[in-house]
């Protein structure tokens, strides 16, 4: 069953915080900046996980975390959870997790002698889902509507999820014995996908003092909220990128659908996202306008978990991130261009 954070406030979004009437990119960019250090400060060094994962939060995107156990999946999730002082879930999948458990459901009030609608975990701000693949398939599929469309649809009515909204989700993908994997459908729907790796040797001595008595989400206070973030998210949406940028991203999704190493290329959904990882990584540099720099940048965790390699590129050991560095390489960058 749902296991829900004890920061879960459950609502729809009619009692949502107002938004913000606007943000300008140095709010975006101060704000961004707090949320860095404080996560930087419970996640040993990992400055670069920690970018991605706001700069899918400012996307309007999903994150995908994929590591082996014990290397702080989770902890990412929770920490920027908490760092927003917002309404936040947490669902651990299990194969008997069932879809209403997620979405809600309609139940019979003897009191007033009708259907009421229950919200189910996906009615936060931030949805942490532990071990994503230990769902069974059909539950999996009832986070596909509420991650692309921002809603819900329960006995034919359709309800709106509160903004901003992000699933953060984890998997192992090493011990596969009694899940489900996701089908590519579903990890379509994921934005970008990081992986944590191993901390340094001096990281993981840091984690010792840190880790090494309570845990440091129990100090952690929020440094912003969800009517800033959602301003933040309309801030970026306004981040200029060019023609020639916009062709860009274009020939590097079109360039996967025929590379010979390659089963599967990236679909156009991938081409969006592109798109606005590039202006929310723009807007965390401090800038207005996206560079070739910045579609680089983003340009594995958004693409390579979207791709299925070929035989011979697998039998070669080689990763769909190396594909991607490979046609990062091949496909023409434009000049750098307002």
């Amino acid at each position: 069953m749902s296991e829900l954070d004890d920061h879960r406030r459950t609502s729809t979004d009619s009692d949502a915080p107002a938004p913000a009437r606007g943000a300008s990119l140095d709010t975006v960019l101060q704000v961004s900046a707090s949320l860095a250090a404080t996560m930087n400060a419970v996640i040993e060094g990992k400055q670069s996980v920690v970018r991605t994962a706001i700069t899918v939060l400012l996307a309007e995107g999903h994150l995908l975390v994929e590591d082996v156990p014990g290397v702080g999946k989770t902890l990412l999730a929770k920490t920027l959870a908490r760092t927003i002082d917002c309404r936040v879930s947490r669902v651990q999948f299990t194969p008997d997790l069932l879809p209403s458990d997620i979405t809600g459901v309609s139940v019979f009030n003897q009191d007033v002698r009708d259907f009421e609608f229950r919200p189910g975990a996906i009615f936060a701000n931030v949805v942490v889902g532990d071990e994503i693949n230990r769902a069974s398939p059909k539950t999996q599929s009832a986070l596909l509507e509420s991650m692309e469309e921002g809603q819900v649809t329960v006995d034919g009515t359709t309800y709106a999820l509160p903004r901003p909204f992000i699933v953060m989700a984890t998997q192992n993908p090493i011990e596969m014995e009694g899940t489900y994997p996701l089908p590519e459908a579903q990890r379509d729907r994921f934005m970008a996908r990081i992986s944590m790796g191993y901390p340094s040797a001096r990281a993981e001595l840091d984690m010792l003092d840190v880790h090494g008595g309570a845990s440091p989400l129990d100090a952690l206070q929020p440094v912003t909220d969800a009517a800033t973030v959602s301003a933040m998210v309309r801030a970026v949406r306004e981040v200029h990128a060019s023609p020639s940028v916009r062709q860009y991203i274009v020939d590097l999704t079109h360039a996967t659908r025929s590379s010979s190493a390659l089963r599967l290329g990236a679909s156009p959904r991938a081409t969006i996202h592109l798109l606005r990882a590039s202006r929310a990584h723009a807007a965390l540099a401090g800038r207005d306008h996206v560079l070739p720099d910045d579609v680089q940048q983003v340009a594995v965790p958004v693409l390579a978990h979207r791709l299925i390699p070929t035989g011979e590129t697998q039998m070669a050991h080689r990763s769909t991130a190396d594909v991607v560095q490979d046609l990062l390489q091949r496909v023409r960058v434009p000049s750098p261009t307002r």
